[in-house]
């Protein structure tokens, strides 16, 4: 029986810029060693490793995807190579896998079937916004998206705002790029003045912004551009 192989998490850029002005060096050996790759997206996984320019023809990897679409039980097939001995990388949109990601899925199934899964060191926008953040970084709370309906989401932010409140605890949240402004809207119309809000988008691109300010300081300002942009949101 093969010894199974190794499960390599390999973060990717947040914004459009060259891969390794945003990831270690030795992330590109790793890649370069493998030719069987779990992505959210192949098309923009082969352009993330033709960036990279490794030396790899792109046309001799293999991709399977991973994503919402994926069933239960095609997960356990994703991972018939690894239980075989082979290598494999698992690469989302963006960021690190497994976070807010459909790569979770087939790390914890990696686990259940005692593969080692190696997580590599890489660009985390929910880490990077709350560093920048000025909030609180003892403790925090991802919770990912939002409601899409105007009073589920209104109750939702009031439910998170008291929580920021009554534990001093900051609140992150991520929307689809298209929505970031409706969300920055419901934020300043539902949201106490006093509230910080943290807006957080293209971070590590050369458009990056970062700013926190209250809800107050907010709705004297000129409103931030950032529809279509990738965003983190946090209140405190």
């Amino acid at each position: 029986m093969n010894k199974p192989g190794t499960l390599y998490l390999i973060p990717c850029p947040i914004a459009e810029t060259p891969p390794f002005d945003v990831l270690p060096a030795v992330n590109g050996n790793i890649i370069a060693s493998l030719d069987y790759f779990i992505v959210e997206n192949t098309r923009s996984a082969r352009r993330f490793i033709s960036s990279a320019k490794l030396g790899n023809p792109i046309d001799s990897l293999e991709f399977a995807e991973l994503n919402e679409h994926t069933q239960p039980q095609e997960i356990e097939l994703l991972i018939r190579p690894i239980l075989a001995g082979r290598d494999a990388g698992v690469i989302s949109e963006a960021g690190v896998p497994g976070v807010a990601d459909p790569g979770a899925d087939v790390v914890a199934l990696c686990h259940r079937h005692g593969i080692k899964v190696i997580p590599l060191v890489g660009p985390s926008s929910i880490l990077m916004a709350l560093m920048a953040s000025g909030l609180n970084g003892q403790s925090f709370a991802f919770n990912g998206y939002l409601p899409v309906k105007p009073p589920e989401r209104a109750k939702a932010i009031r439910h998170y705002e008291k929580r920021a409140q009554n534990e001093r605890q900051s609140q992150m949240f991520i929307e689809a790029p298209y929505r970031n402004a409706k969300l920055f809207d419901d934020f300043l119309s539902i949201c106490g003045p006093a509230t910080r809000l943290c807006v957080a988008c293209d971070i590590t691109g050369p458009e990056a912004l970062i700013v926190t300010a209250t809800i107050k300081e907010w709705k004297a300002r000129p409103k931030p551009e950032i529809n279509k942009r990738p965003a983190i949101f946090i209140i405190l």
